[in-house]
């Protein structure tokens, strides 16, 4: 079986980190597969939602430090691993105007965790557990820690976070911010999949459209927010799916969308 495995169905492109005998630490390959699978995801038409998760008894411990360092012979080497190859599904995601979710599925640590830090959403099993872990091998945050988390959580907790290296448990991520659904582990992948479905039921052009001016928006004023949006709802609003989701509303039935 393939360390990183991709499926498409019903609309949902999984994920899945496959190296539980590693708790699903990434080697590069699989981080190069990750940020392809990505990038095929944007464009193609099959796929509303891509879900991210883990398998086994974690979602991803970070990279697989020994490749990590077996790689590393001075300090450029270093960063072109960062920005050529780890810092691609950052990128990837930037670029990506569908739904990205993590199911996190119990270990997320280092890498791992700044991995579920950079999708839209995380959902978690009630035996998660996250950490920035990094200044335990004494690194610093090298996935994009420094940038998510304080964006989620504020900037002191971060800190904290990135500093210590403390674990946190499912209840006390959602109290901070970094989730706001919490399943019990036996129910959990089927929560995943139910939440992934009703996103992908959705119209996916107004989808798209809100993650993009949601993003949008948070780094503009609010002139141009409204501008960029009222933009978005003429183009939106010309669509079949616009019209059909006004004709189910009014006729009391499921919709039926063509994704134009």
């Amino acid at each position: 079986m393939a360390d990183l495995e991709y499926s498409v169905e019903d609309g949902i492109g999984t994920i899945v980190l496959n190296r539980p005998h590693m708790k699903n630490a990434f080697t590069f390959a699989m981080v190069d597969q990750w940020a392809e699978v990505l990038r095929s995801a944007r464009t193609d038409p099959d796929v509303r939602v891509v879900v991210v998760t883990g398998a086994g008894d974690a979602f991803c411990s970070g990279v697989d430090l020994e490749e990590f360092n077996a790689k590393i012979k001075d300090p450029y080497d270093l960063k072109s691993l960062l920005h050529d190859r780890i810092h691609r599904v950052a990128y990837a995601l930037e670029d990506l105007d569908k739904p990205v979710i993590a199911a996190v599925n119990g270990a997320a640590v280092g890498a791992g965790m700044d991995m579920a830090l950079m999708c839209d959403i995380r959902l978690v099993a009630g035996s998660a557990r996250l950490s920035q872990g990094y200044i335990r091998v004494g690194l610093v945050p090298g996935d994009g820690g420094c940038y998510y988390l304080p964006r989620l959580v504020g900037m002191a907790k971060a800190l904290e976070l990135m500093w210590t290296g403390d674990f946190i448990d499912a209840e006390e991520a959602a109290r901070i911010g970094i989730t706001d659904h919490i399943y019990a582990d036996e129910d959990f992948r089927e929560a995943w999949q139910g939440f992934a479905r009703r996103i992908a039921a959705q119209p996916p052009i107004n989808v798209q459209m809100i993650k993009r001016a949601a993003h949008q928006s948070a780094r503009a004023d609010v002139r141009t927010a409204l501008d960029l949006i009222s933009s978005h709802m003429g183009v939106v609003h010309s669509t079949h799916d616009s019209a059909e989701a006004m004709a189910a509303f009014r006729d009391r039935r499921p919709p039926v969308f063509r994704g134009r």
